[in-house]
């Protein structure tokens, strides 16, 4: 199968990127971003760009895709709610829209994050964009549409966060996280776990659109 990925330089989607490239039935990686998703590797292919919004520029870049894991997004501490939405509903959208009209047969697996708020009125501002952008997502004609709602996410294989503030958070708590997640494994999941659970719903699907911490584990557990 062929993957396209956004938002590989990201946590999730390094432990993404690692996942589809040891897959043995996963032909290619085609990561989209500001930069290069990571060293080469016979299955990557990074298609470079400044403007993410400018989607019809790489257009002929896009087709010919099994699956999109879209891992891209931005933290909501200290922005307005009309730049988040900008950042999360506008581009999310920009994006997908293209890619349904491209790949009718692509299974399109968004990250979105525990305590998305469905109605879209709830008081927290990013859970009500969160919860536009999936409610958006899932009119689009994609053969399927998978939300993915994690909580705590524990970084393993050497993978570390863009975000200064995390990158600090993880070094206090490193060695808390591993038995955090033995005896909370429905709460605190791994960006391993995060990457094999896109590939089975990309492969198998799954009963249902939101996954939980719980769903994405139990996912990952068919992989």
């Amino acid at each position: 199968m062929n993957v396209l990925l956004y938002g590989a330089t990201g946590m999730v989607g390094q432990g993404v990127l690692r996942e589809c490239l040891l897959a043995p039935d996963v032909a290619l990686v085609q990561s989209v971003g500001r930069t290069p998703a990571g060293p080469p590797h016979p299955k990557l292919k990074d298609v470079l760009q400044s403007d993410l919004f400018d989607v019809g520029a790489i257009s002929d870049s896009l087709k010919g895709f099994d699956a999109c894991f879209f891992c891209l997004g931005v933290s909501s501490a200290g922005m307005s709610e009309a730049s988040y939405t900008h950042l999360t509903y506008d581009l999310t959208l920009a994006i997908a829209q293209t890619l349904a009209s491209l790949n009718p047969g692509m299974t399109f697996v968004y990250v979105s994050g525990a305590g998305t708020d469905s109605t879209e009125h709830g008081s927290s501002m990013w859970a009500r964009v969160k919860g536009r952008t999936e409610n958006a997502l899932q009119r689009l004609p994609f053969k399927a549409v998978y939300l993915f709602r994690p909580g705590a996410i524990q970084p393993l294989h050497g993978i570390r966060s863009k975000t200064g503030s995390y990158r600090l958070l993880y070094s206090l708590t490193k060695p808390l996280l591993t038995p955090l997640r033995m005896f909370f494994p429905n709460v605190m999941l791994s960006t391993q776990i995060m990457g094999q659970a896109m590939l089975a719903v990309a492969r198998h699907g799954a009963t249902k659109a939101v996954l939980e911490a719980s769903d994405i584990r139990s996912l990952a557990m068919t992989a």
